[in-house]
């Protein structure tokens, strides 16, 4: 990725995004009429604008339509080939990571992105992932992410697509091992109570990653389980065996939260320590930091291409195309809103926010293709 070292124009930011597009993803468009550059950018400009490939079409004076881009991503993107398509997004998201952010030392976070689907087909239906009710439906698109935390910069380094068959074993192994396959390891890994289950405390021993991770509270007040260990007025440390016999270090932080009348009321936080030495305090104030992931998935709100496809692998992509352009932002925010100082790096939060990203990108590539400014009228 070349930045310029003076200026970082709009058409700078759409050659960027365009250029690691063209690298690492098989969007198609080798055709006589359709090229790569015209289905990168109806792609891009479908997700800064969060619109369909049919509106962002009609918003563009190309020489095809929007069937013909369809055909092209459909013709890419074939539902047997999706991890292969899952490592496509991995490298690109690679190519949008800062390259001043070191490898070691870094806080990391796991997680997982639930994308409603109200389809009724049994094939579509076959890879999504059955949970919780939530926004009218039971059925969900589900990704998971590795997330950076350096300094005031936040990029996915990982992502991979969850199937209804795969364990959260299996999700938490192929997070990873990407990350091992690209030479990071964490300071601290922190992991929701999701992911809270013998086998993945094991195995996070077996590879000696530091980690908090949130743990459910259950059982009854004096009886047994966690929650009879929820006692006192303090927040405290102790060793706690779990059903499946799986030994852990528990940290019990004790909060106090307003009820519905504004009176405060205590209310146990319980956390999962692995190999990390922390009181039960400081537990609680970093692990606040994983929140930042959750922010990511807001903003992934932000650049959603809409679609209603019956192609998963496509529905899969466009989860992993929004998480790529924050990768791309993050970098040219530290580029672009970098202060010129001693000691860490600060950043002007101002200076490059995401809606001027998405700006750039959106007149960037109207004035390189160009936008109708008439329609004709039917006479009747």
């Amino acid at each position: 990725m070349i930045i310029p070292k003076e200026q970082l124009k709009a058409e700078d930011v759409r050659q960027i995004v365009e250029n690691i597009v063209k690298e690492h993803l098989p969007i198609g468009g080798d055709g006589y009429k359709c090229s790569q550059e015209q289905v990168s950018a109806v792609l891009i400009k479908a997700a800064v604008e969060g619109q369909t490939i049919e509106s962002t079409c009609a918003d563009l004076e190309l020489a095809v339509d929007s069937n013909t881009i369809r055909l092209h991503l459909n013709q890419a993107f074939e539902a047997f080939a999706l991890r292969q398509h899952e490592l496509e997004m991995n490298n690109g998201l690679v190519a949008g990571l800062p390259p001043e952010m070191p490898e070691r030392g870094c806080a990391m976070a796991l997680d997982c992105h639930d994308e409603p689907f109200y389809g009724h087909t049994p094939e579509l239906r076959s890879y999504a992932c059955h949970s919780q009710a939530k926004e009218g439906t039971t059925h969900f698109y589900r990704l998971a992410t590795l997330y950076v935390m350096w300094r005031q910069v936040r990029v996915t380094l990982a992502l991979t697509y969850v199937l209804p068959e795969d364990s959260t074993l299996a999700v938490v192994t192929r997070l990873l091992e990407r990350m091992g396959h690209l030479h990071y390891k964490p300071s601290v890994l922190y992991m929701d109570k999701g992911f809270c289950q013998g086998e993945i405390i094991s195995y996070l021993r077996r590879l000696n990653i530091p980690a908090v991770m949130a743990c459910p509270i259950r059982g009854k007040p004096g009886k047994a389980g966690i929650r009879a260990l929820c006692r006192g007025r303090r927040s405290y440390c102790t060793d706690y065996t779990f059903t499946d016999g799986t030994v852990a270090r528990l940290a019990l932080v004790a909060t106090l939260v307003p009820d519905k009348t504004g009176k405060k009321r205590r209310k146990w936080l319980a956390f999962v320590l692995i190999h990390l030495d922390w009181s039960a305090q400081k537990t609680g104030q970093c692990y606040r930091r994983r929140f930042g992931i959750e922010s990511t998935y807001r903003q992934l709100a932000r650049l959603r291409i809409r679609t209603t496809t019956r192609n998963p692998a496509l529905r899969f992509f466009v989860l992993g195309f929004g998480f790529l352009l924050l990768n791309v932002w993050a970098r040219l925010r530290l580029v672009a809103a970098r202060v010129i100082a001693v000691g860490p790096t600060r950043l002007t939060p101002t200076a490059f926010r995401l809606p001027r990203f998405c700006a750039f990108l959106r007149r960037a590539i109207e004035k390189r293709f160009g936008t109708p400014d008439s329609i004709p009228i039917y006479s009747w």
